[in-house]
């Protein structure tokens, strides 16, 4: 049973971990939501801005100054946040993989590598709040900026949306979390 969980948890750290790089290196946190005039695709990002036509399929990206160039607070405060959980989260798996019971390390010394489990949900568990509490920031962000725009009846052409990088970063901290709460709670 023991070792089931492990490997189960194991592969949700993993998945989680990989979304969770997958959402701060992608581009595409919050998209045009009015796509219904538009012949281009606008996404918004960490680190660029990107446009896509929609008819030839040409992508052109924009590169932000310099990550230290002063910078909205979401994007500087979620950049933060996002690479500290993805660090978190890389660490915790590096432990995990040493302290599964498949993996000959530390074989005769099973308590060590309980420990190592557990440590690996306690990374994962931070790492896990830190992500969630980057994307949530963002989005949150992104939709007091369009409810502020349409309570005072400003149209600019274009009003963003919650993007799927945005998701993602959502889904691996959730992923991260439930992977944690499995080897700080249920391994013992």
């Amino acid at each position: 049973m023991g070792a089931a969980l492990q490997v189960t948890a194991f592969g949700l750290a993993l998945l989680s971990t990989l979304f969770l790089l997958l959402a701060t290196c992608t581009d595409c946190w919050m998209v045009n939501a009015d796509d219904s005039l538009e012949v281009s695709h606008k996404c918004r990002g960490l680190w660029r801005e990107c446009v896509t036509n929609m008819q030839d399929g040409v992508r052109t990206c924009d590169q932000y100054d310099s990550i230290l160039a002063d910078h909205p607070v979401k994007i500087v405060v979620t950049r933060t946040l996002m690479i500290t959980a993805d660090l978190l989260a890389g660490l915790a798996l590096a432990a995990l993989v040493l302290g599964l019971d498949c993996i000959t390390f530390l074989k005769e010394d099973p308590c060590v590598k309980l420990k190592m489990c557990y440590g690996a949900g306690v990374m994962l568990g931070a790492g896990s709040m830190l992500g969630l509490t980057g994307s949530m920031w963002y989005a949150v962000d992104v939709y007091m900026e369009r409810a502020m725009l349409v309570s005072h009846n400003i149209f600019l052409g274009v009003h963003y949306d919650f993007g799927w990088s945005c998701w993602l970063g959502m889904a691996g901290s959730t992923g991260c979390f439930v992977a944690s709460v499995l080897l700080t709670c249920c391994l013992y």
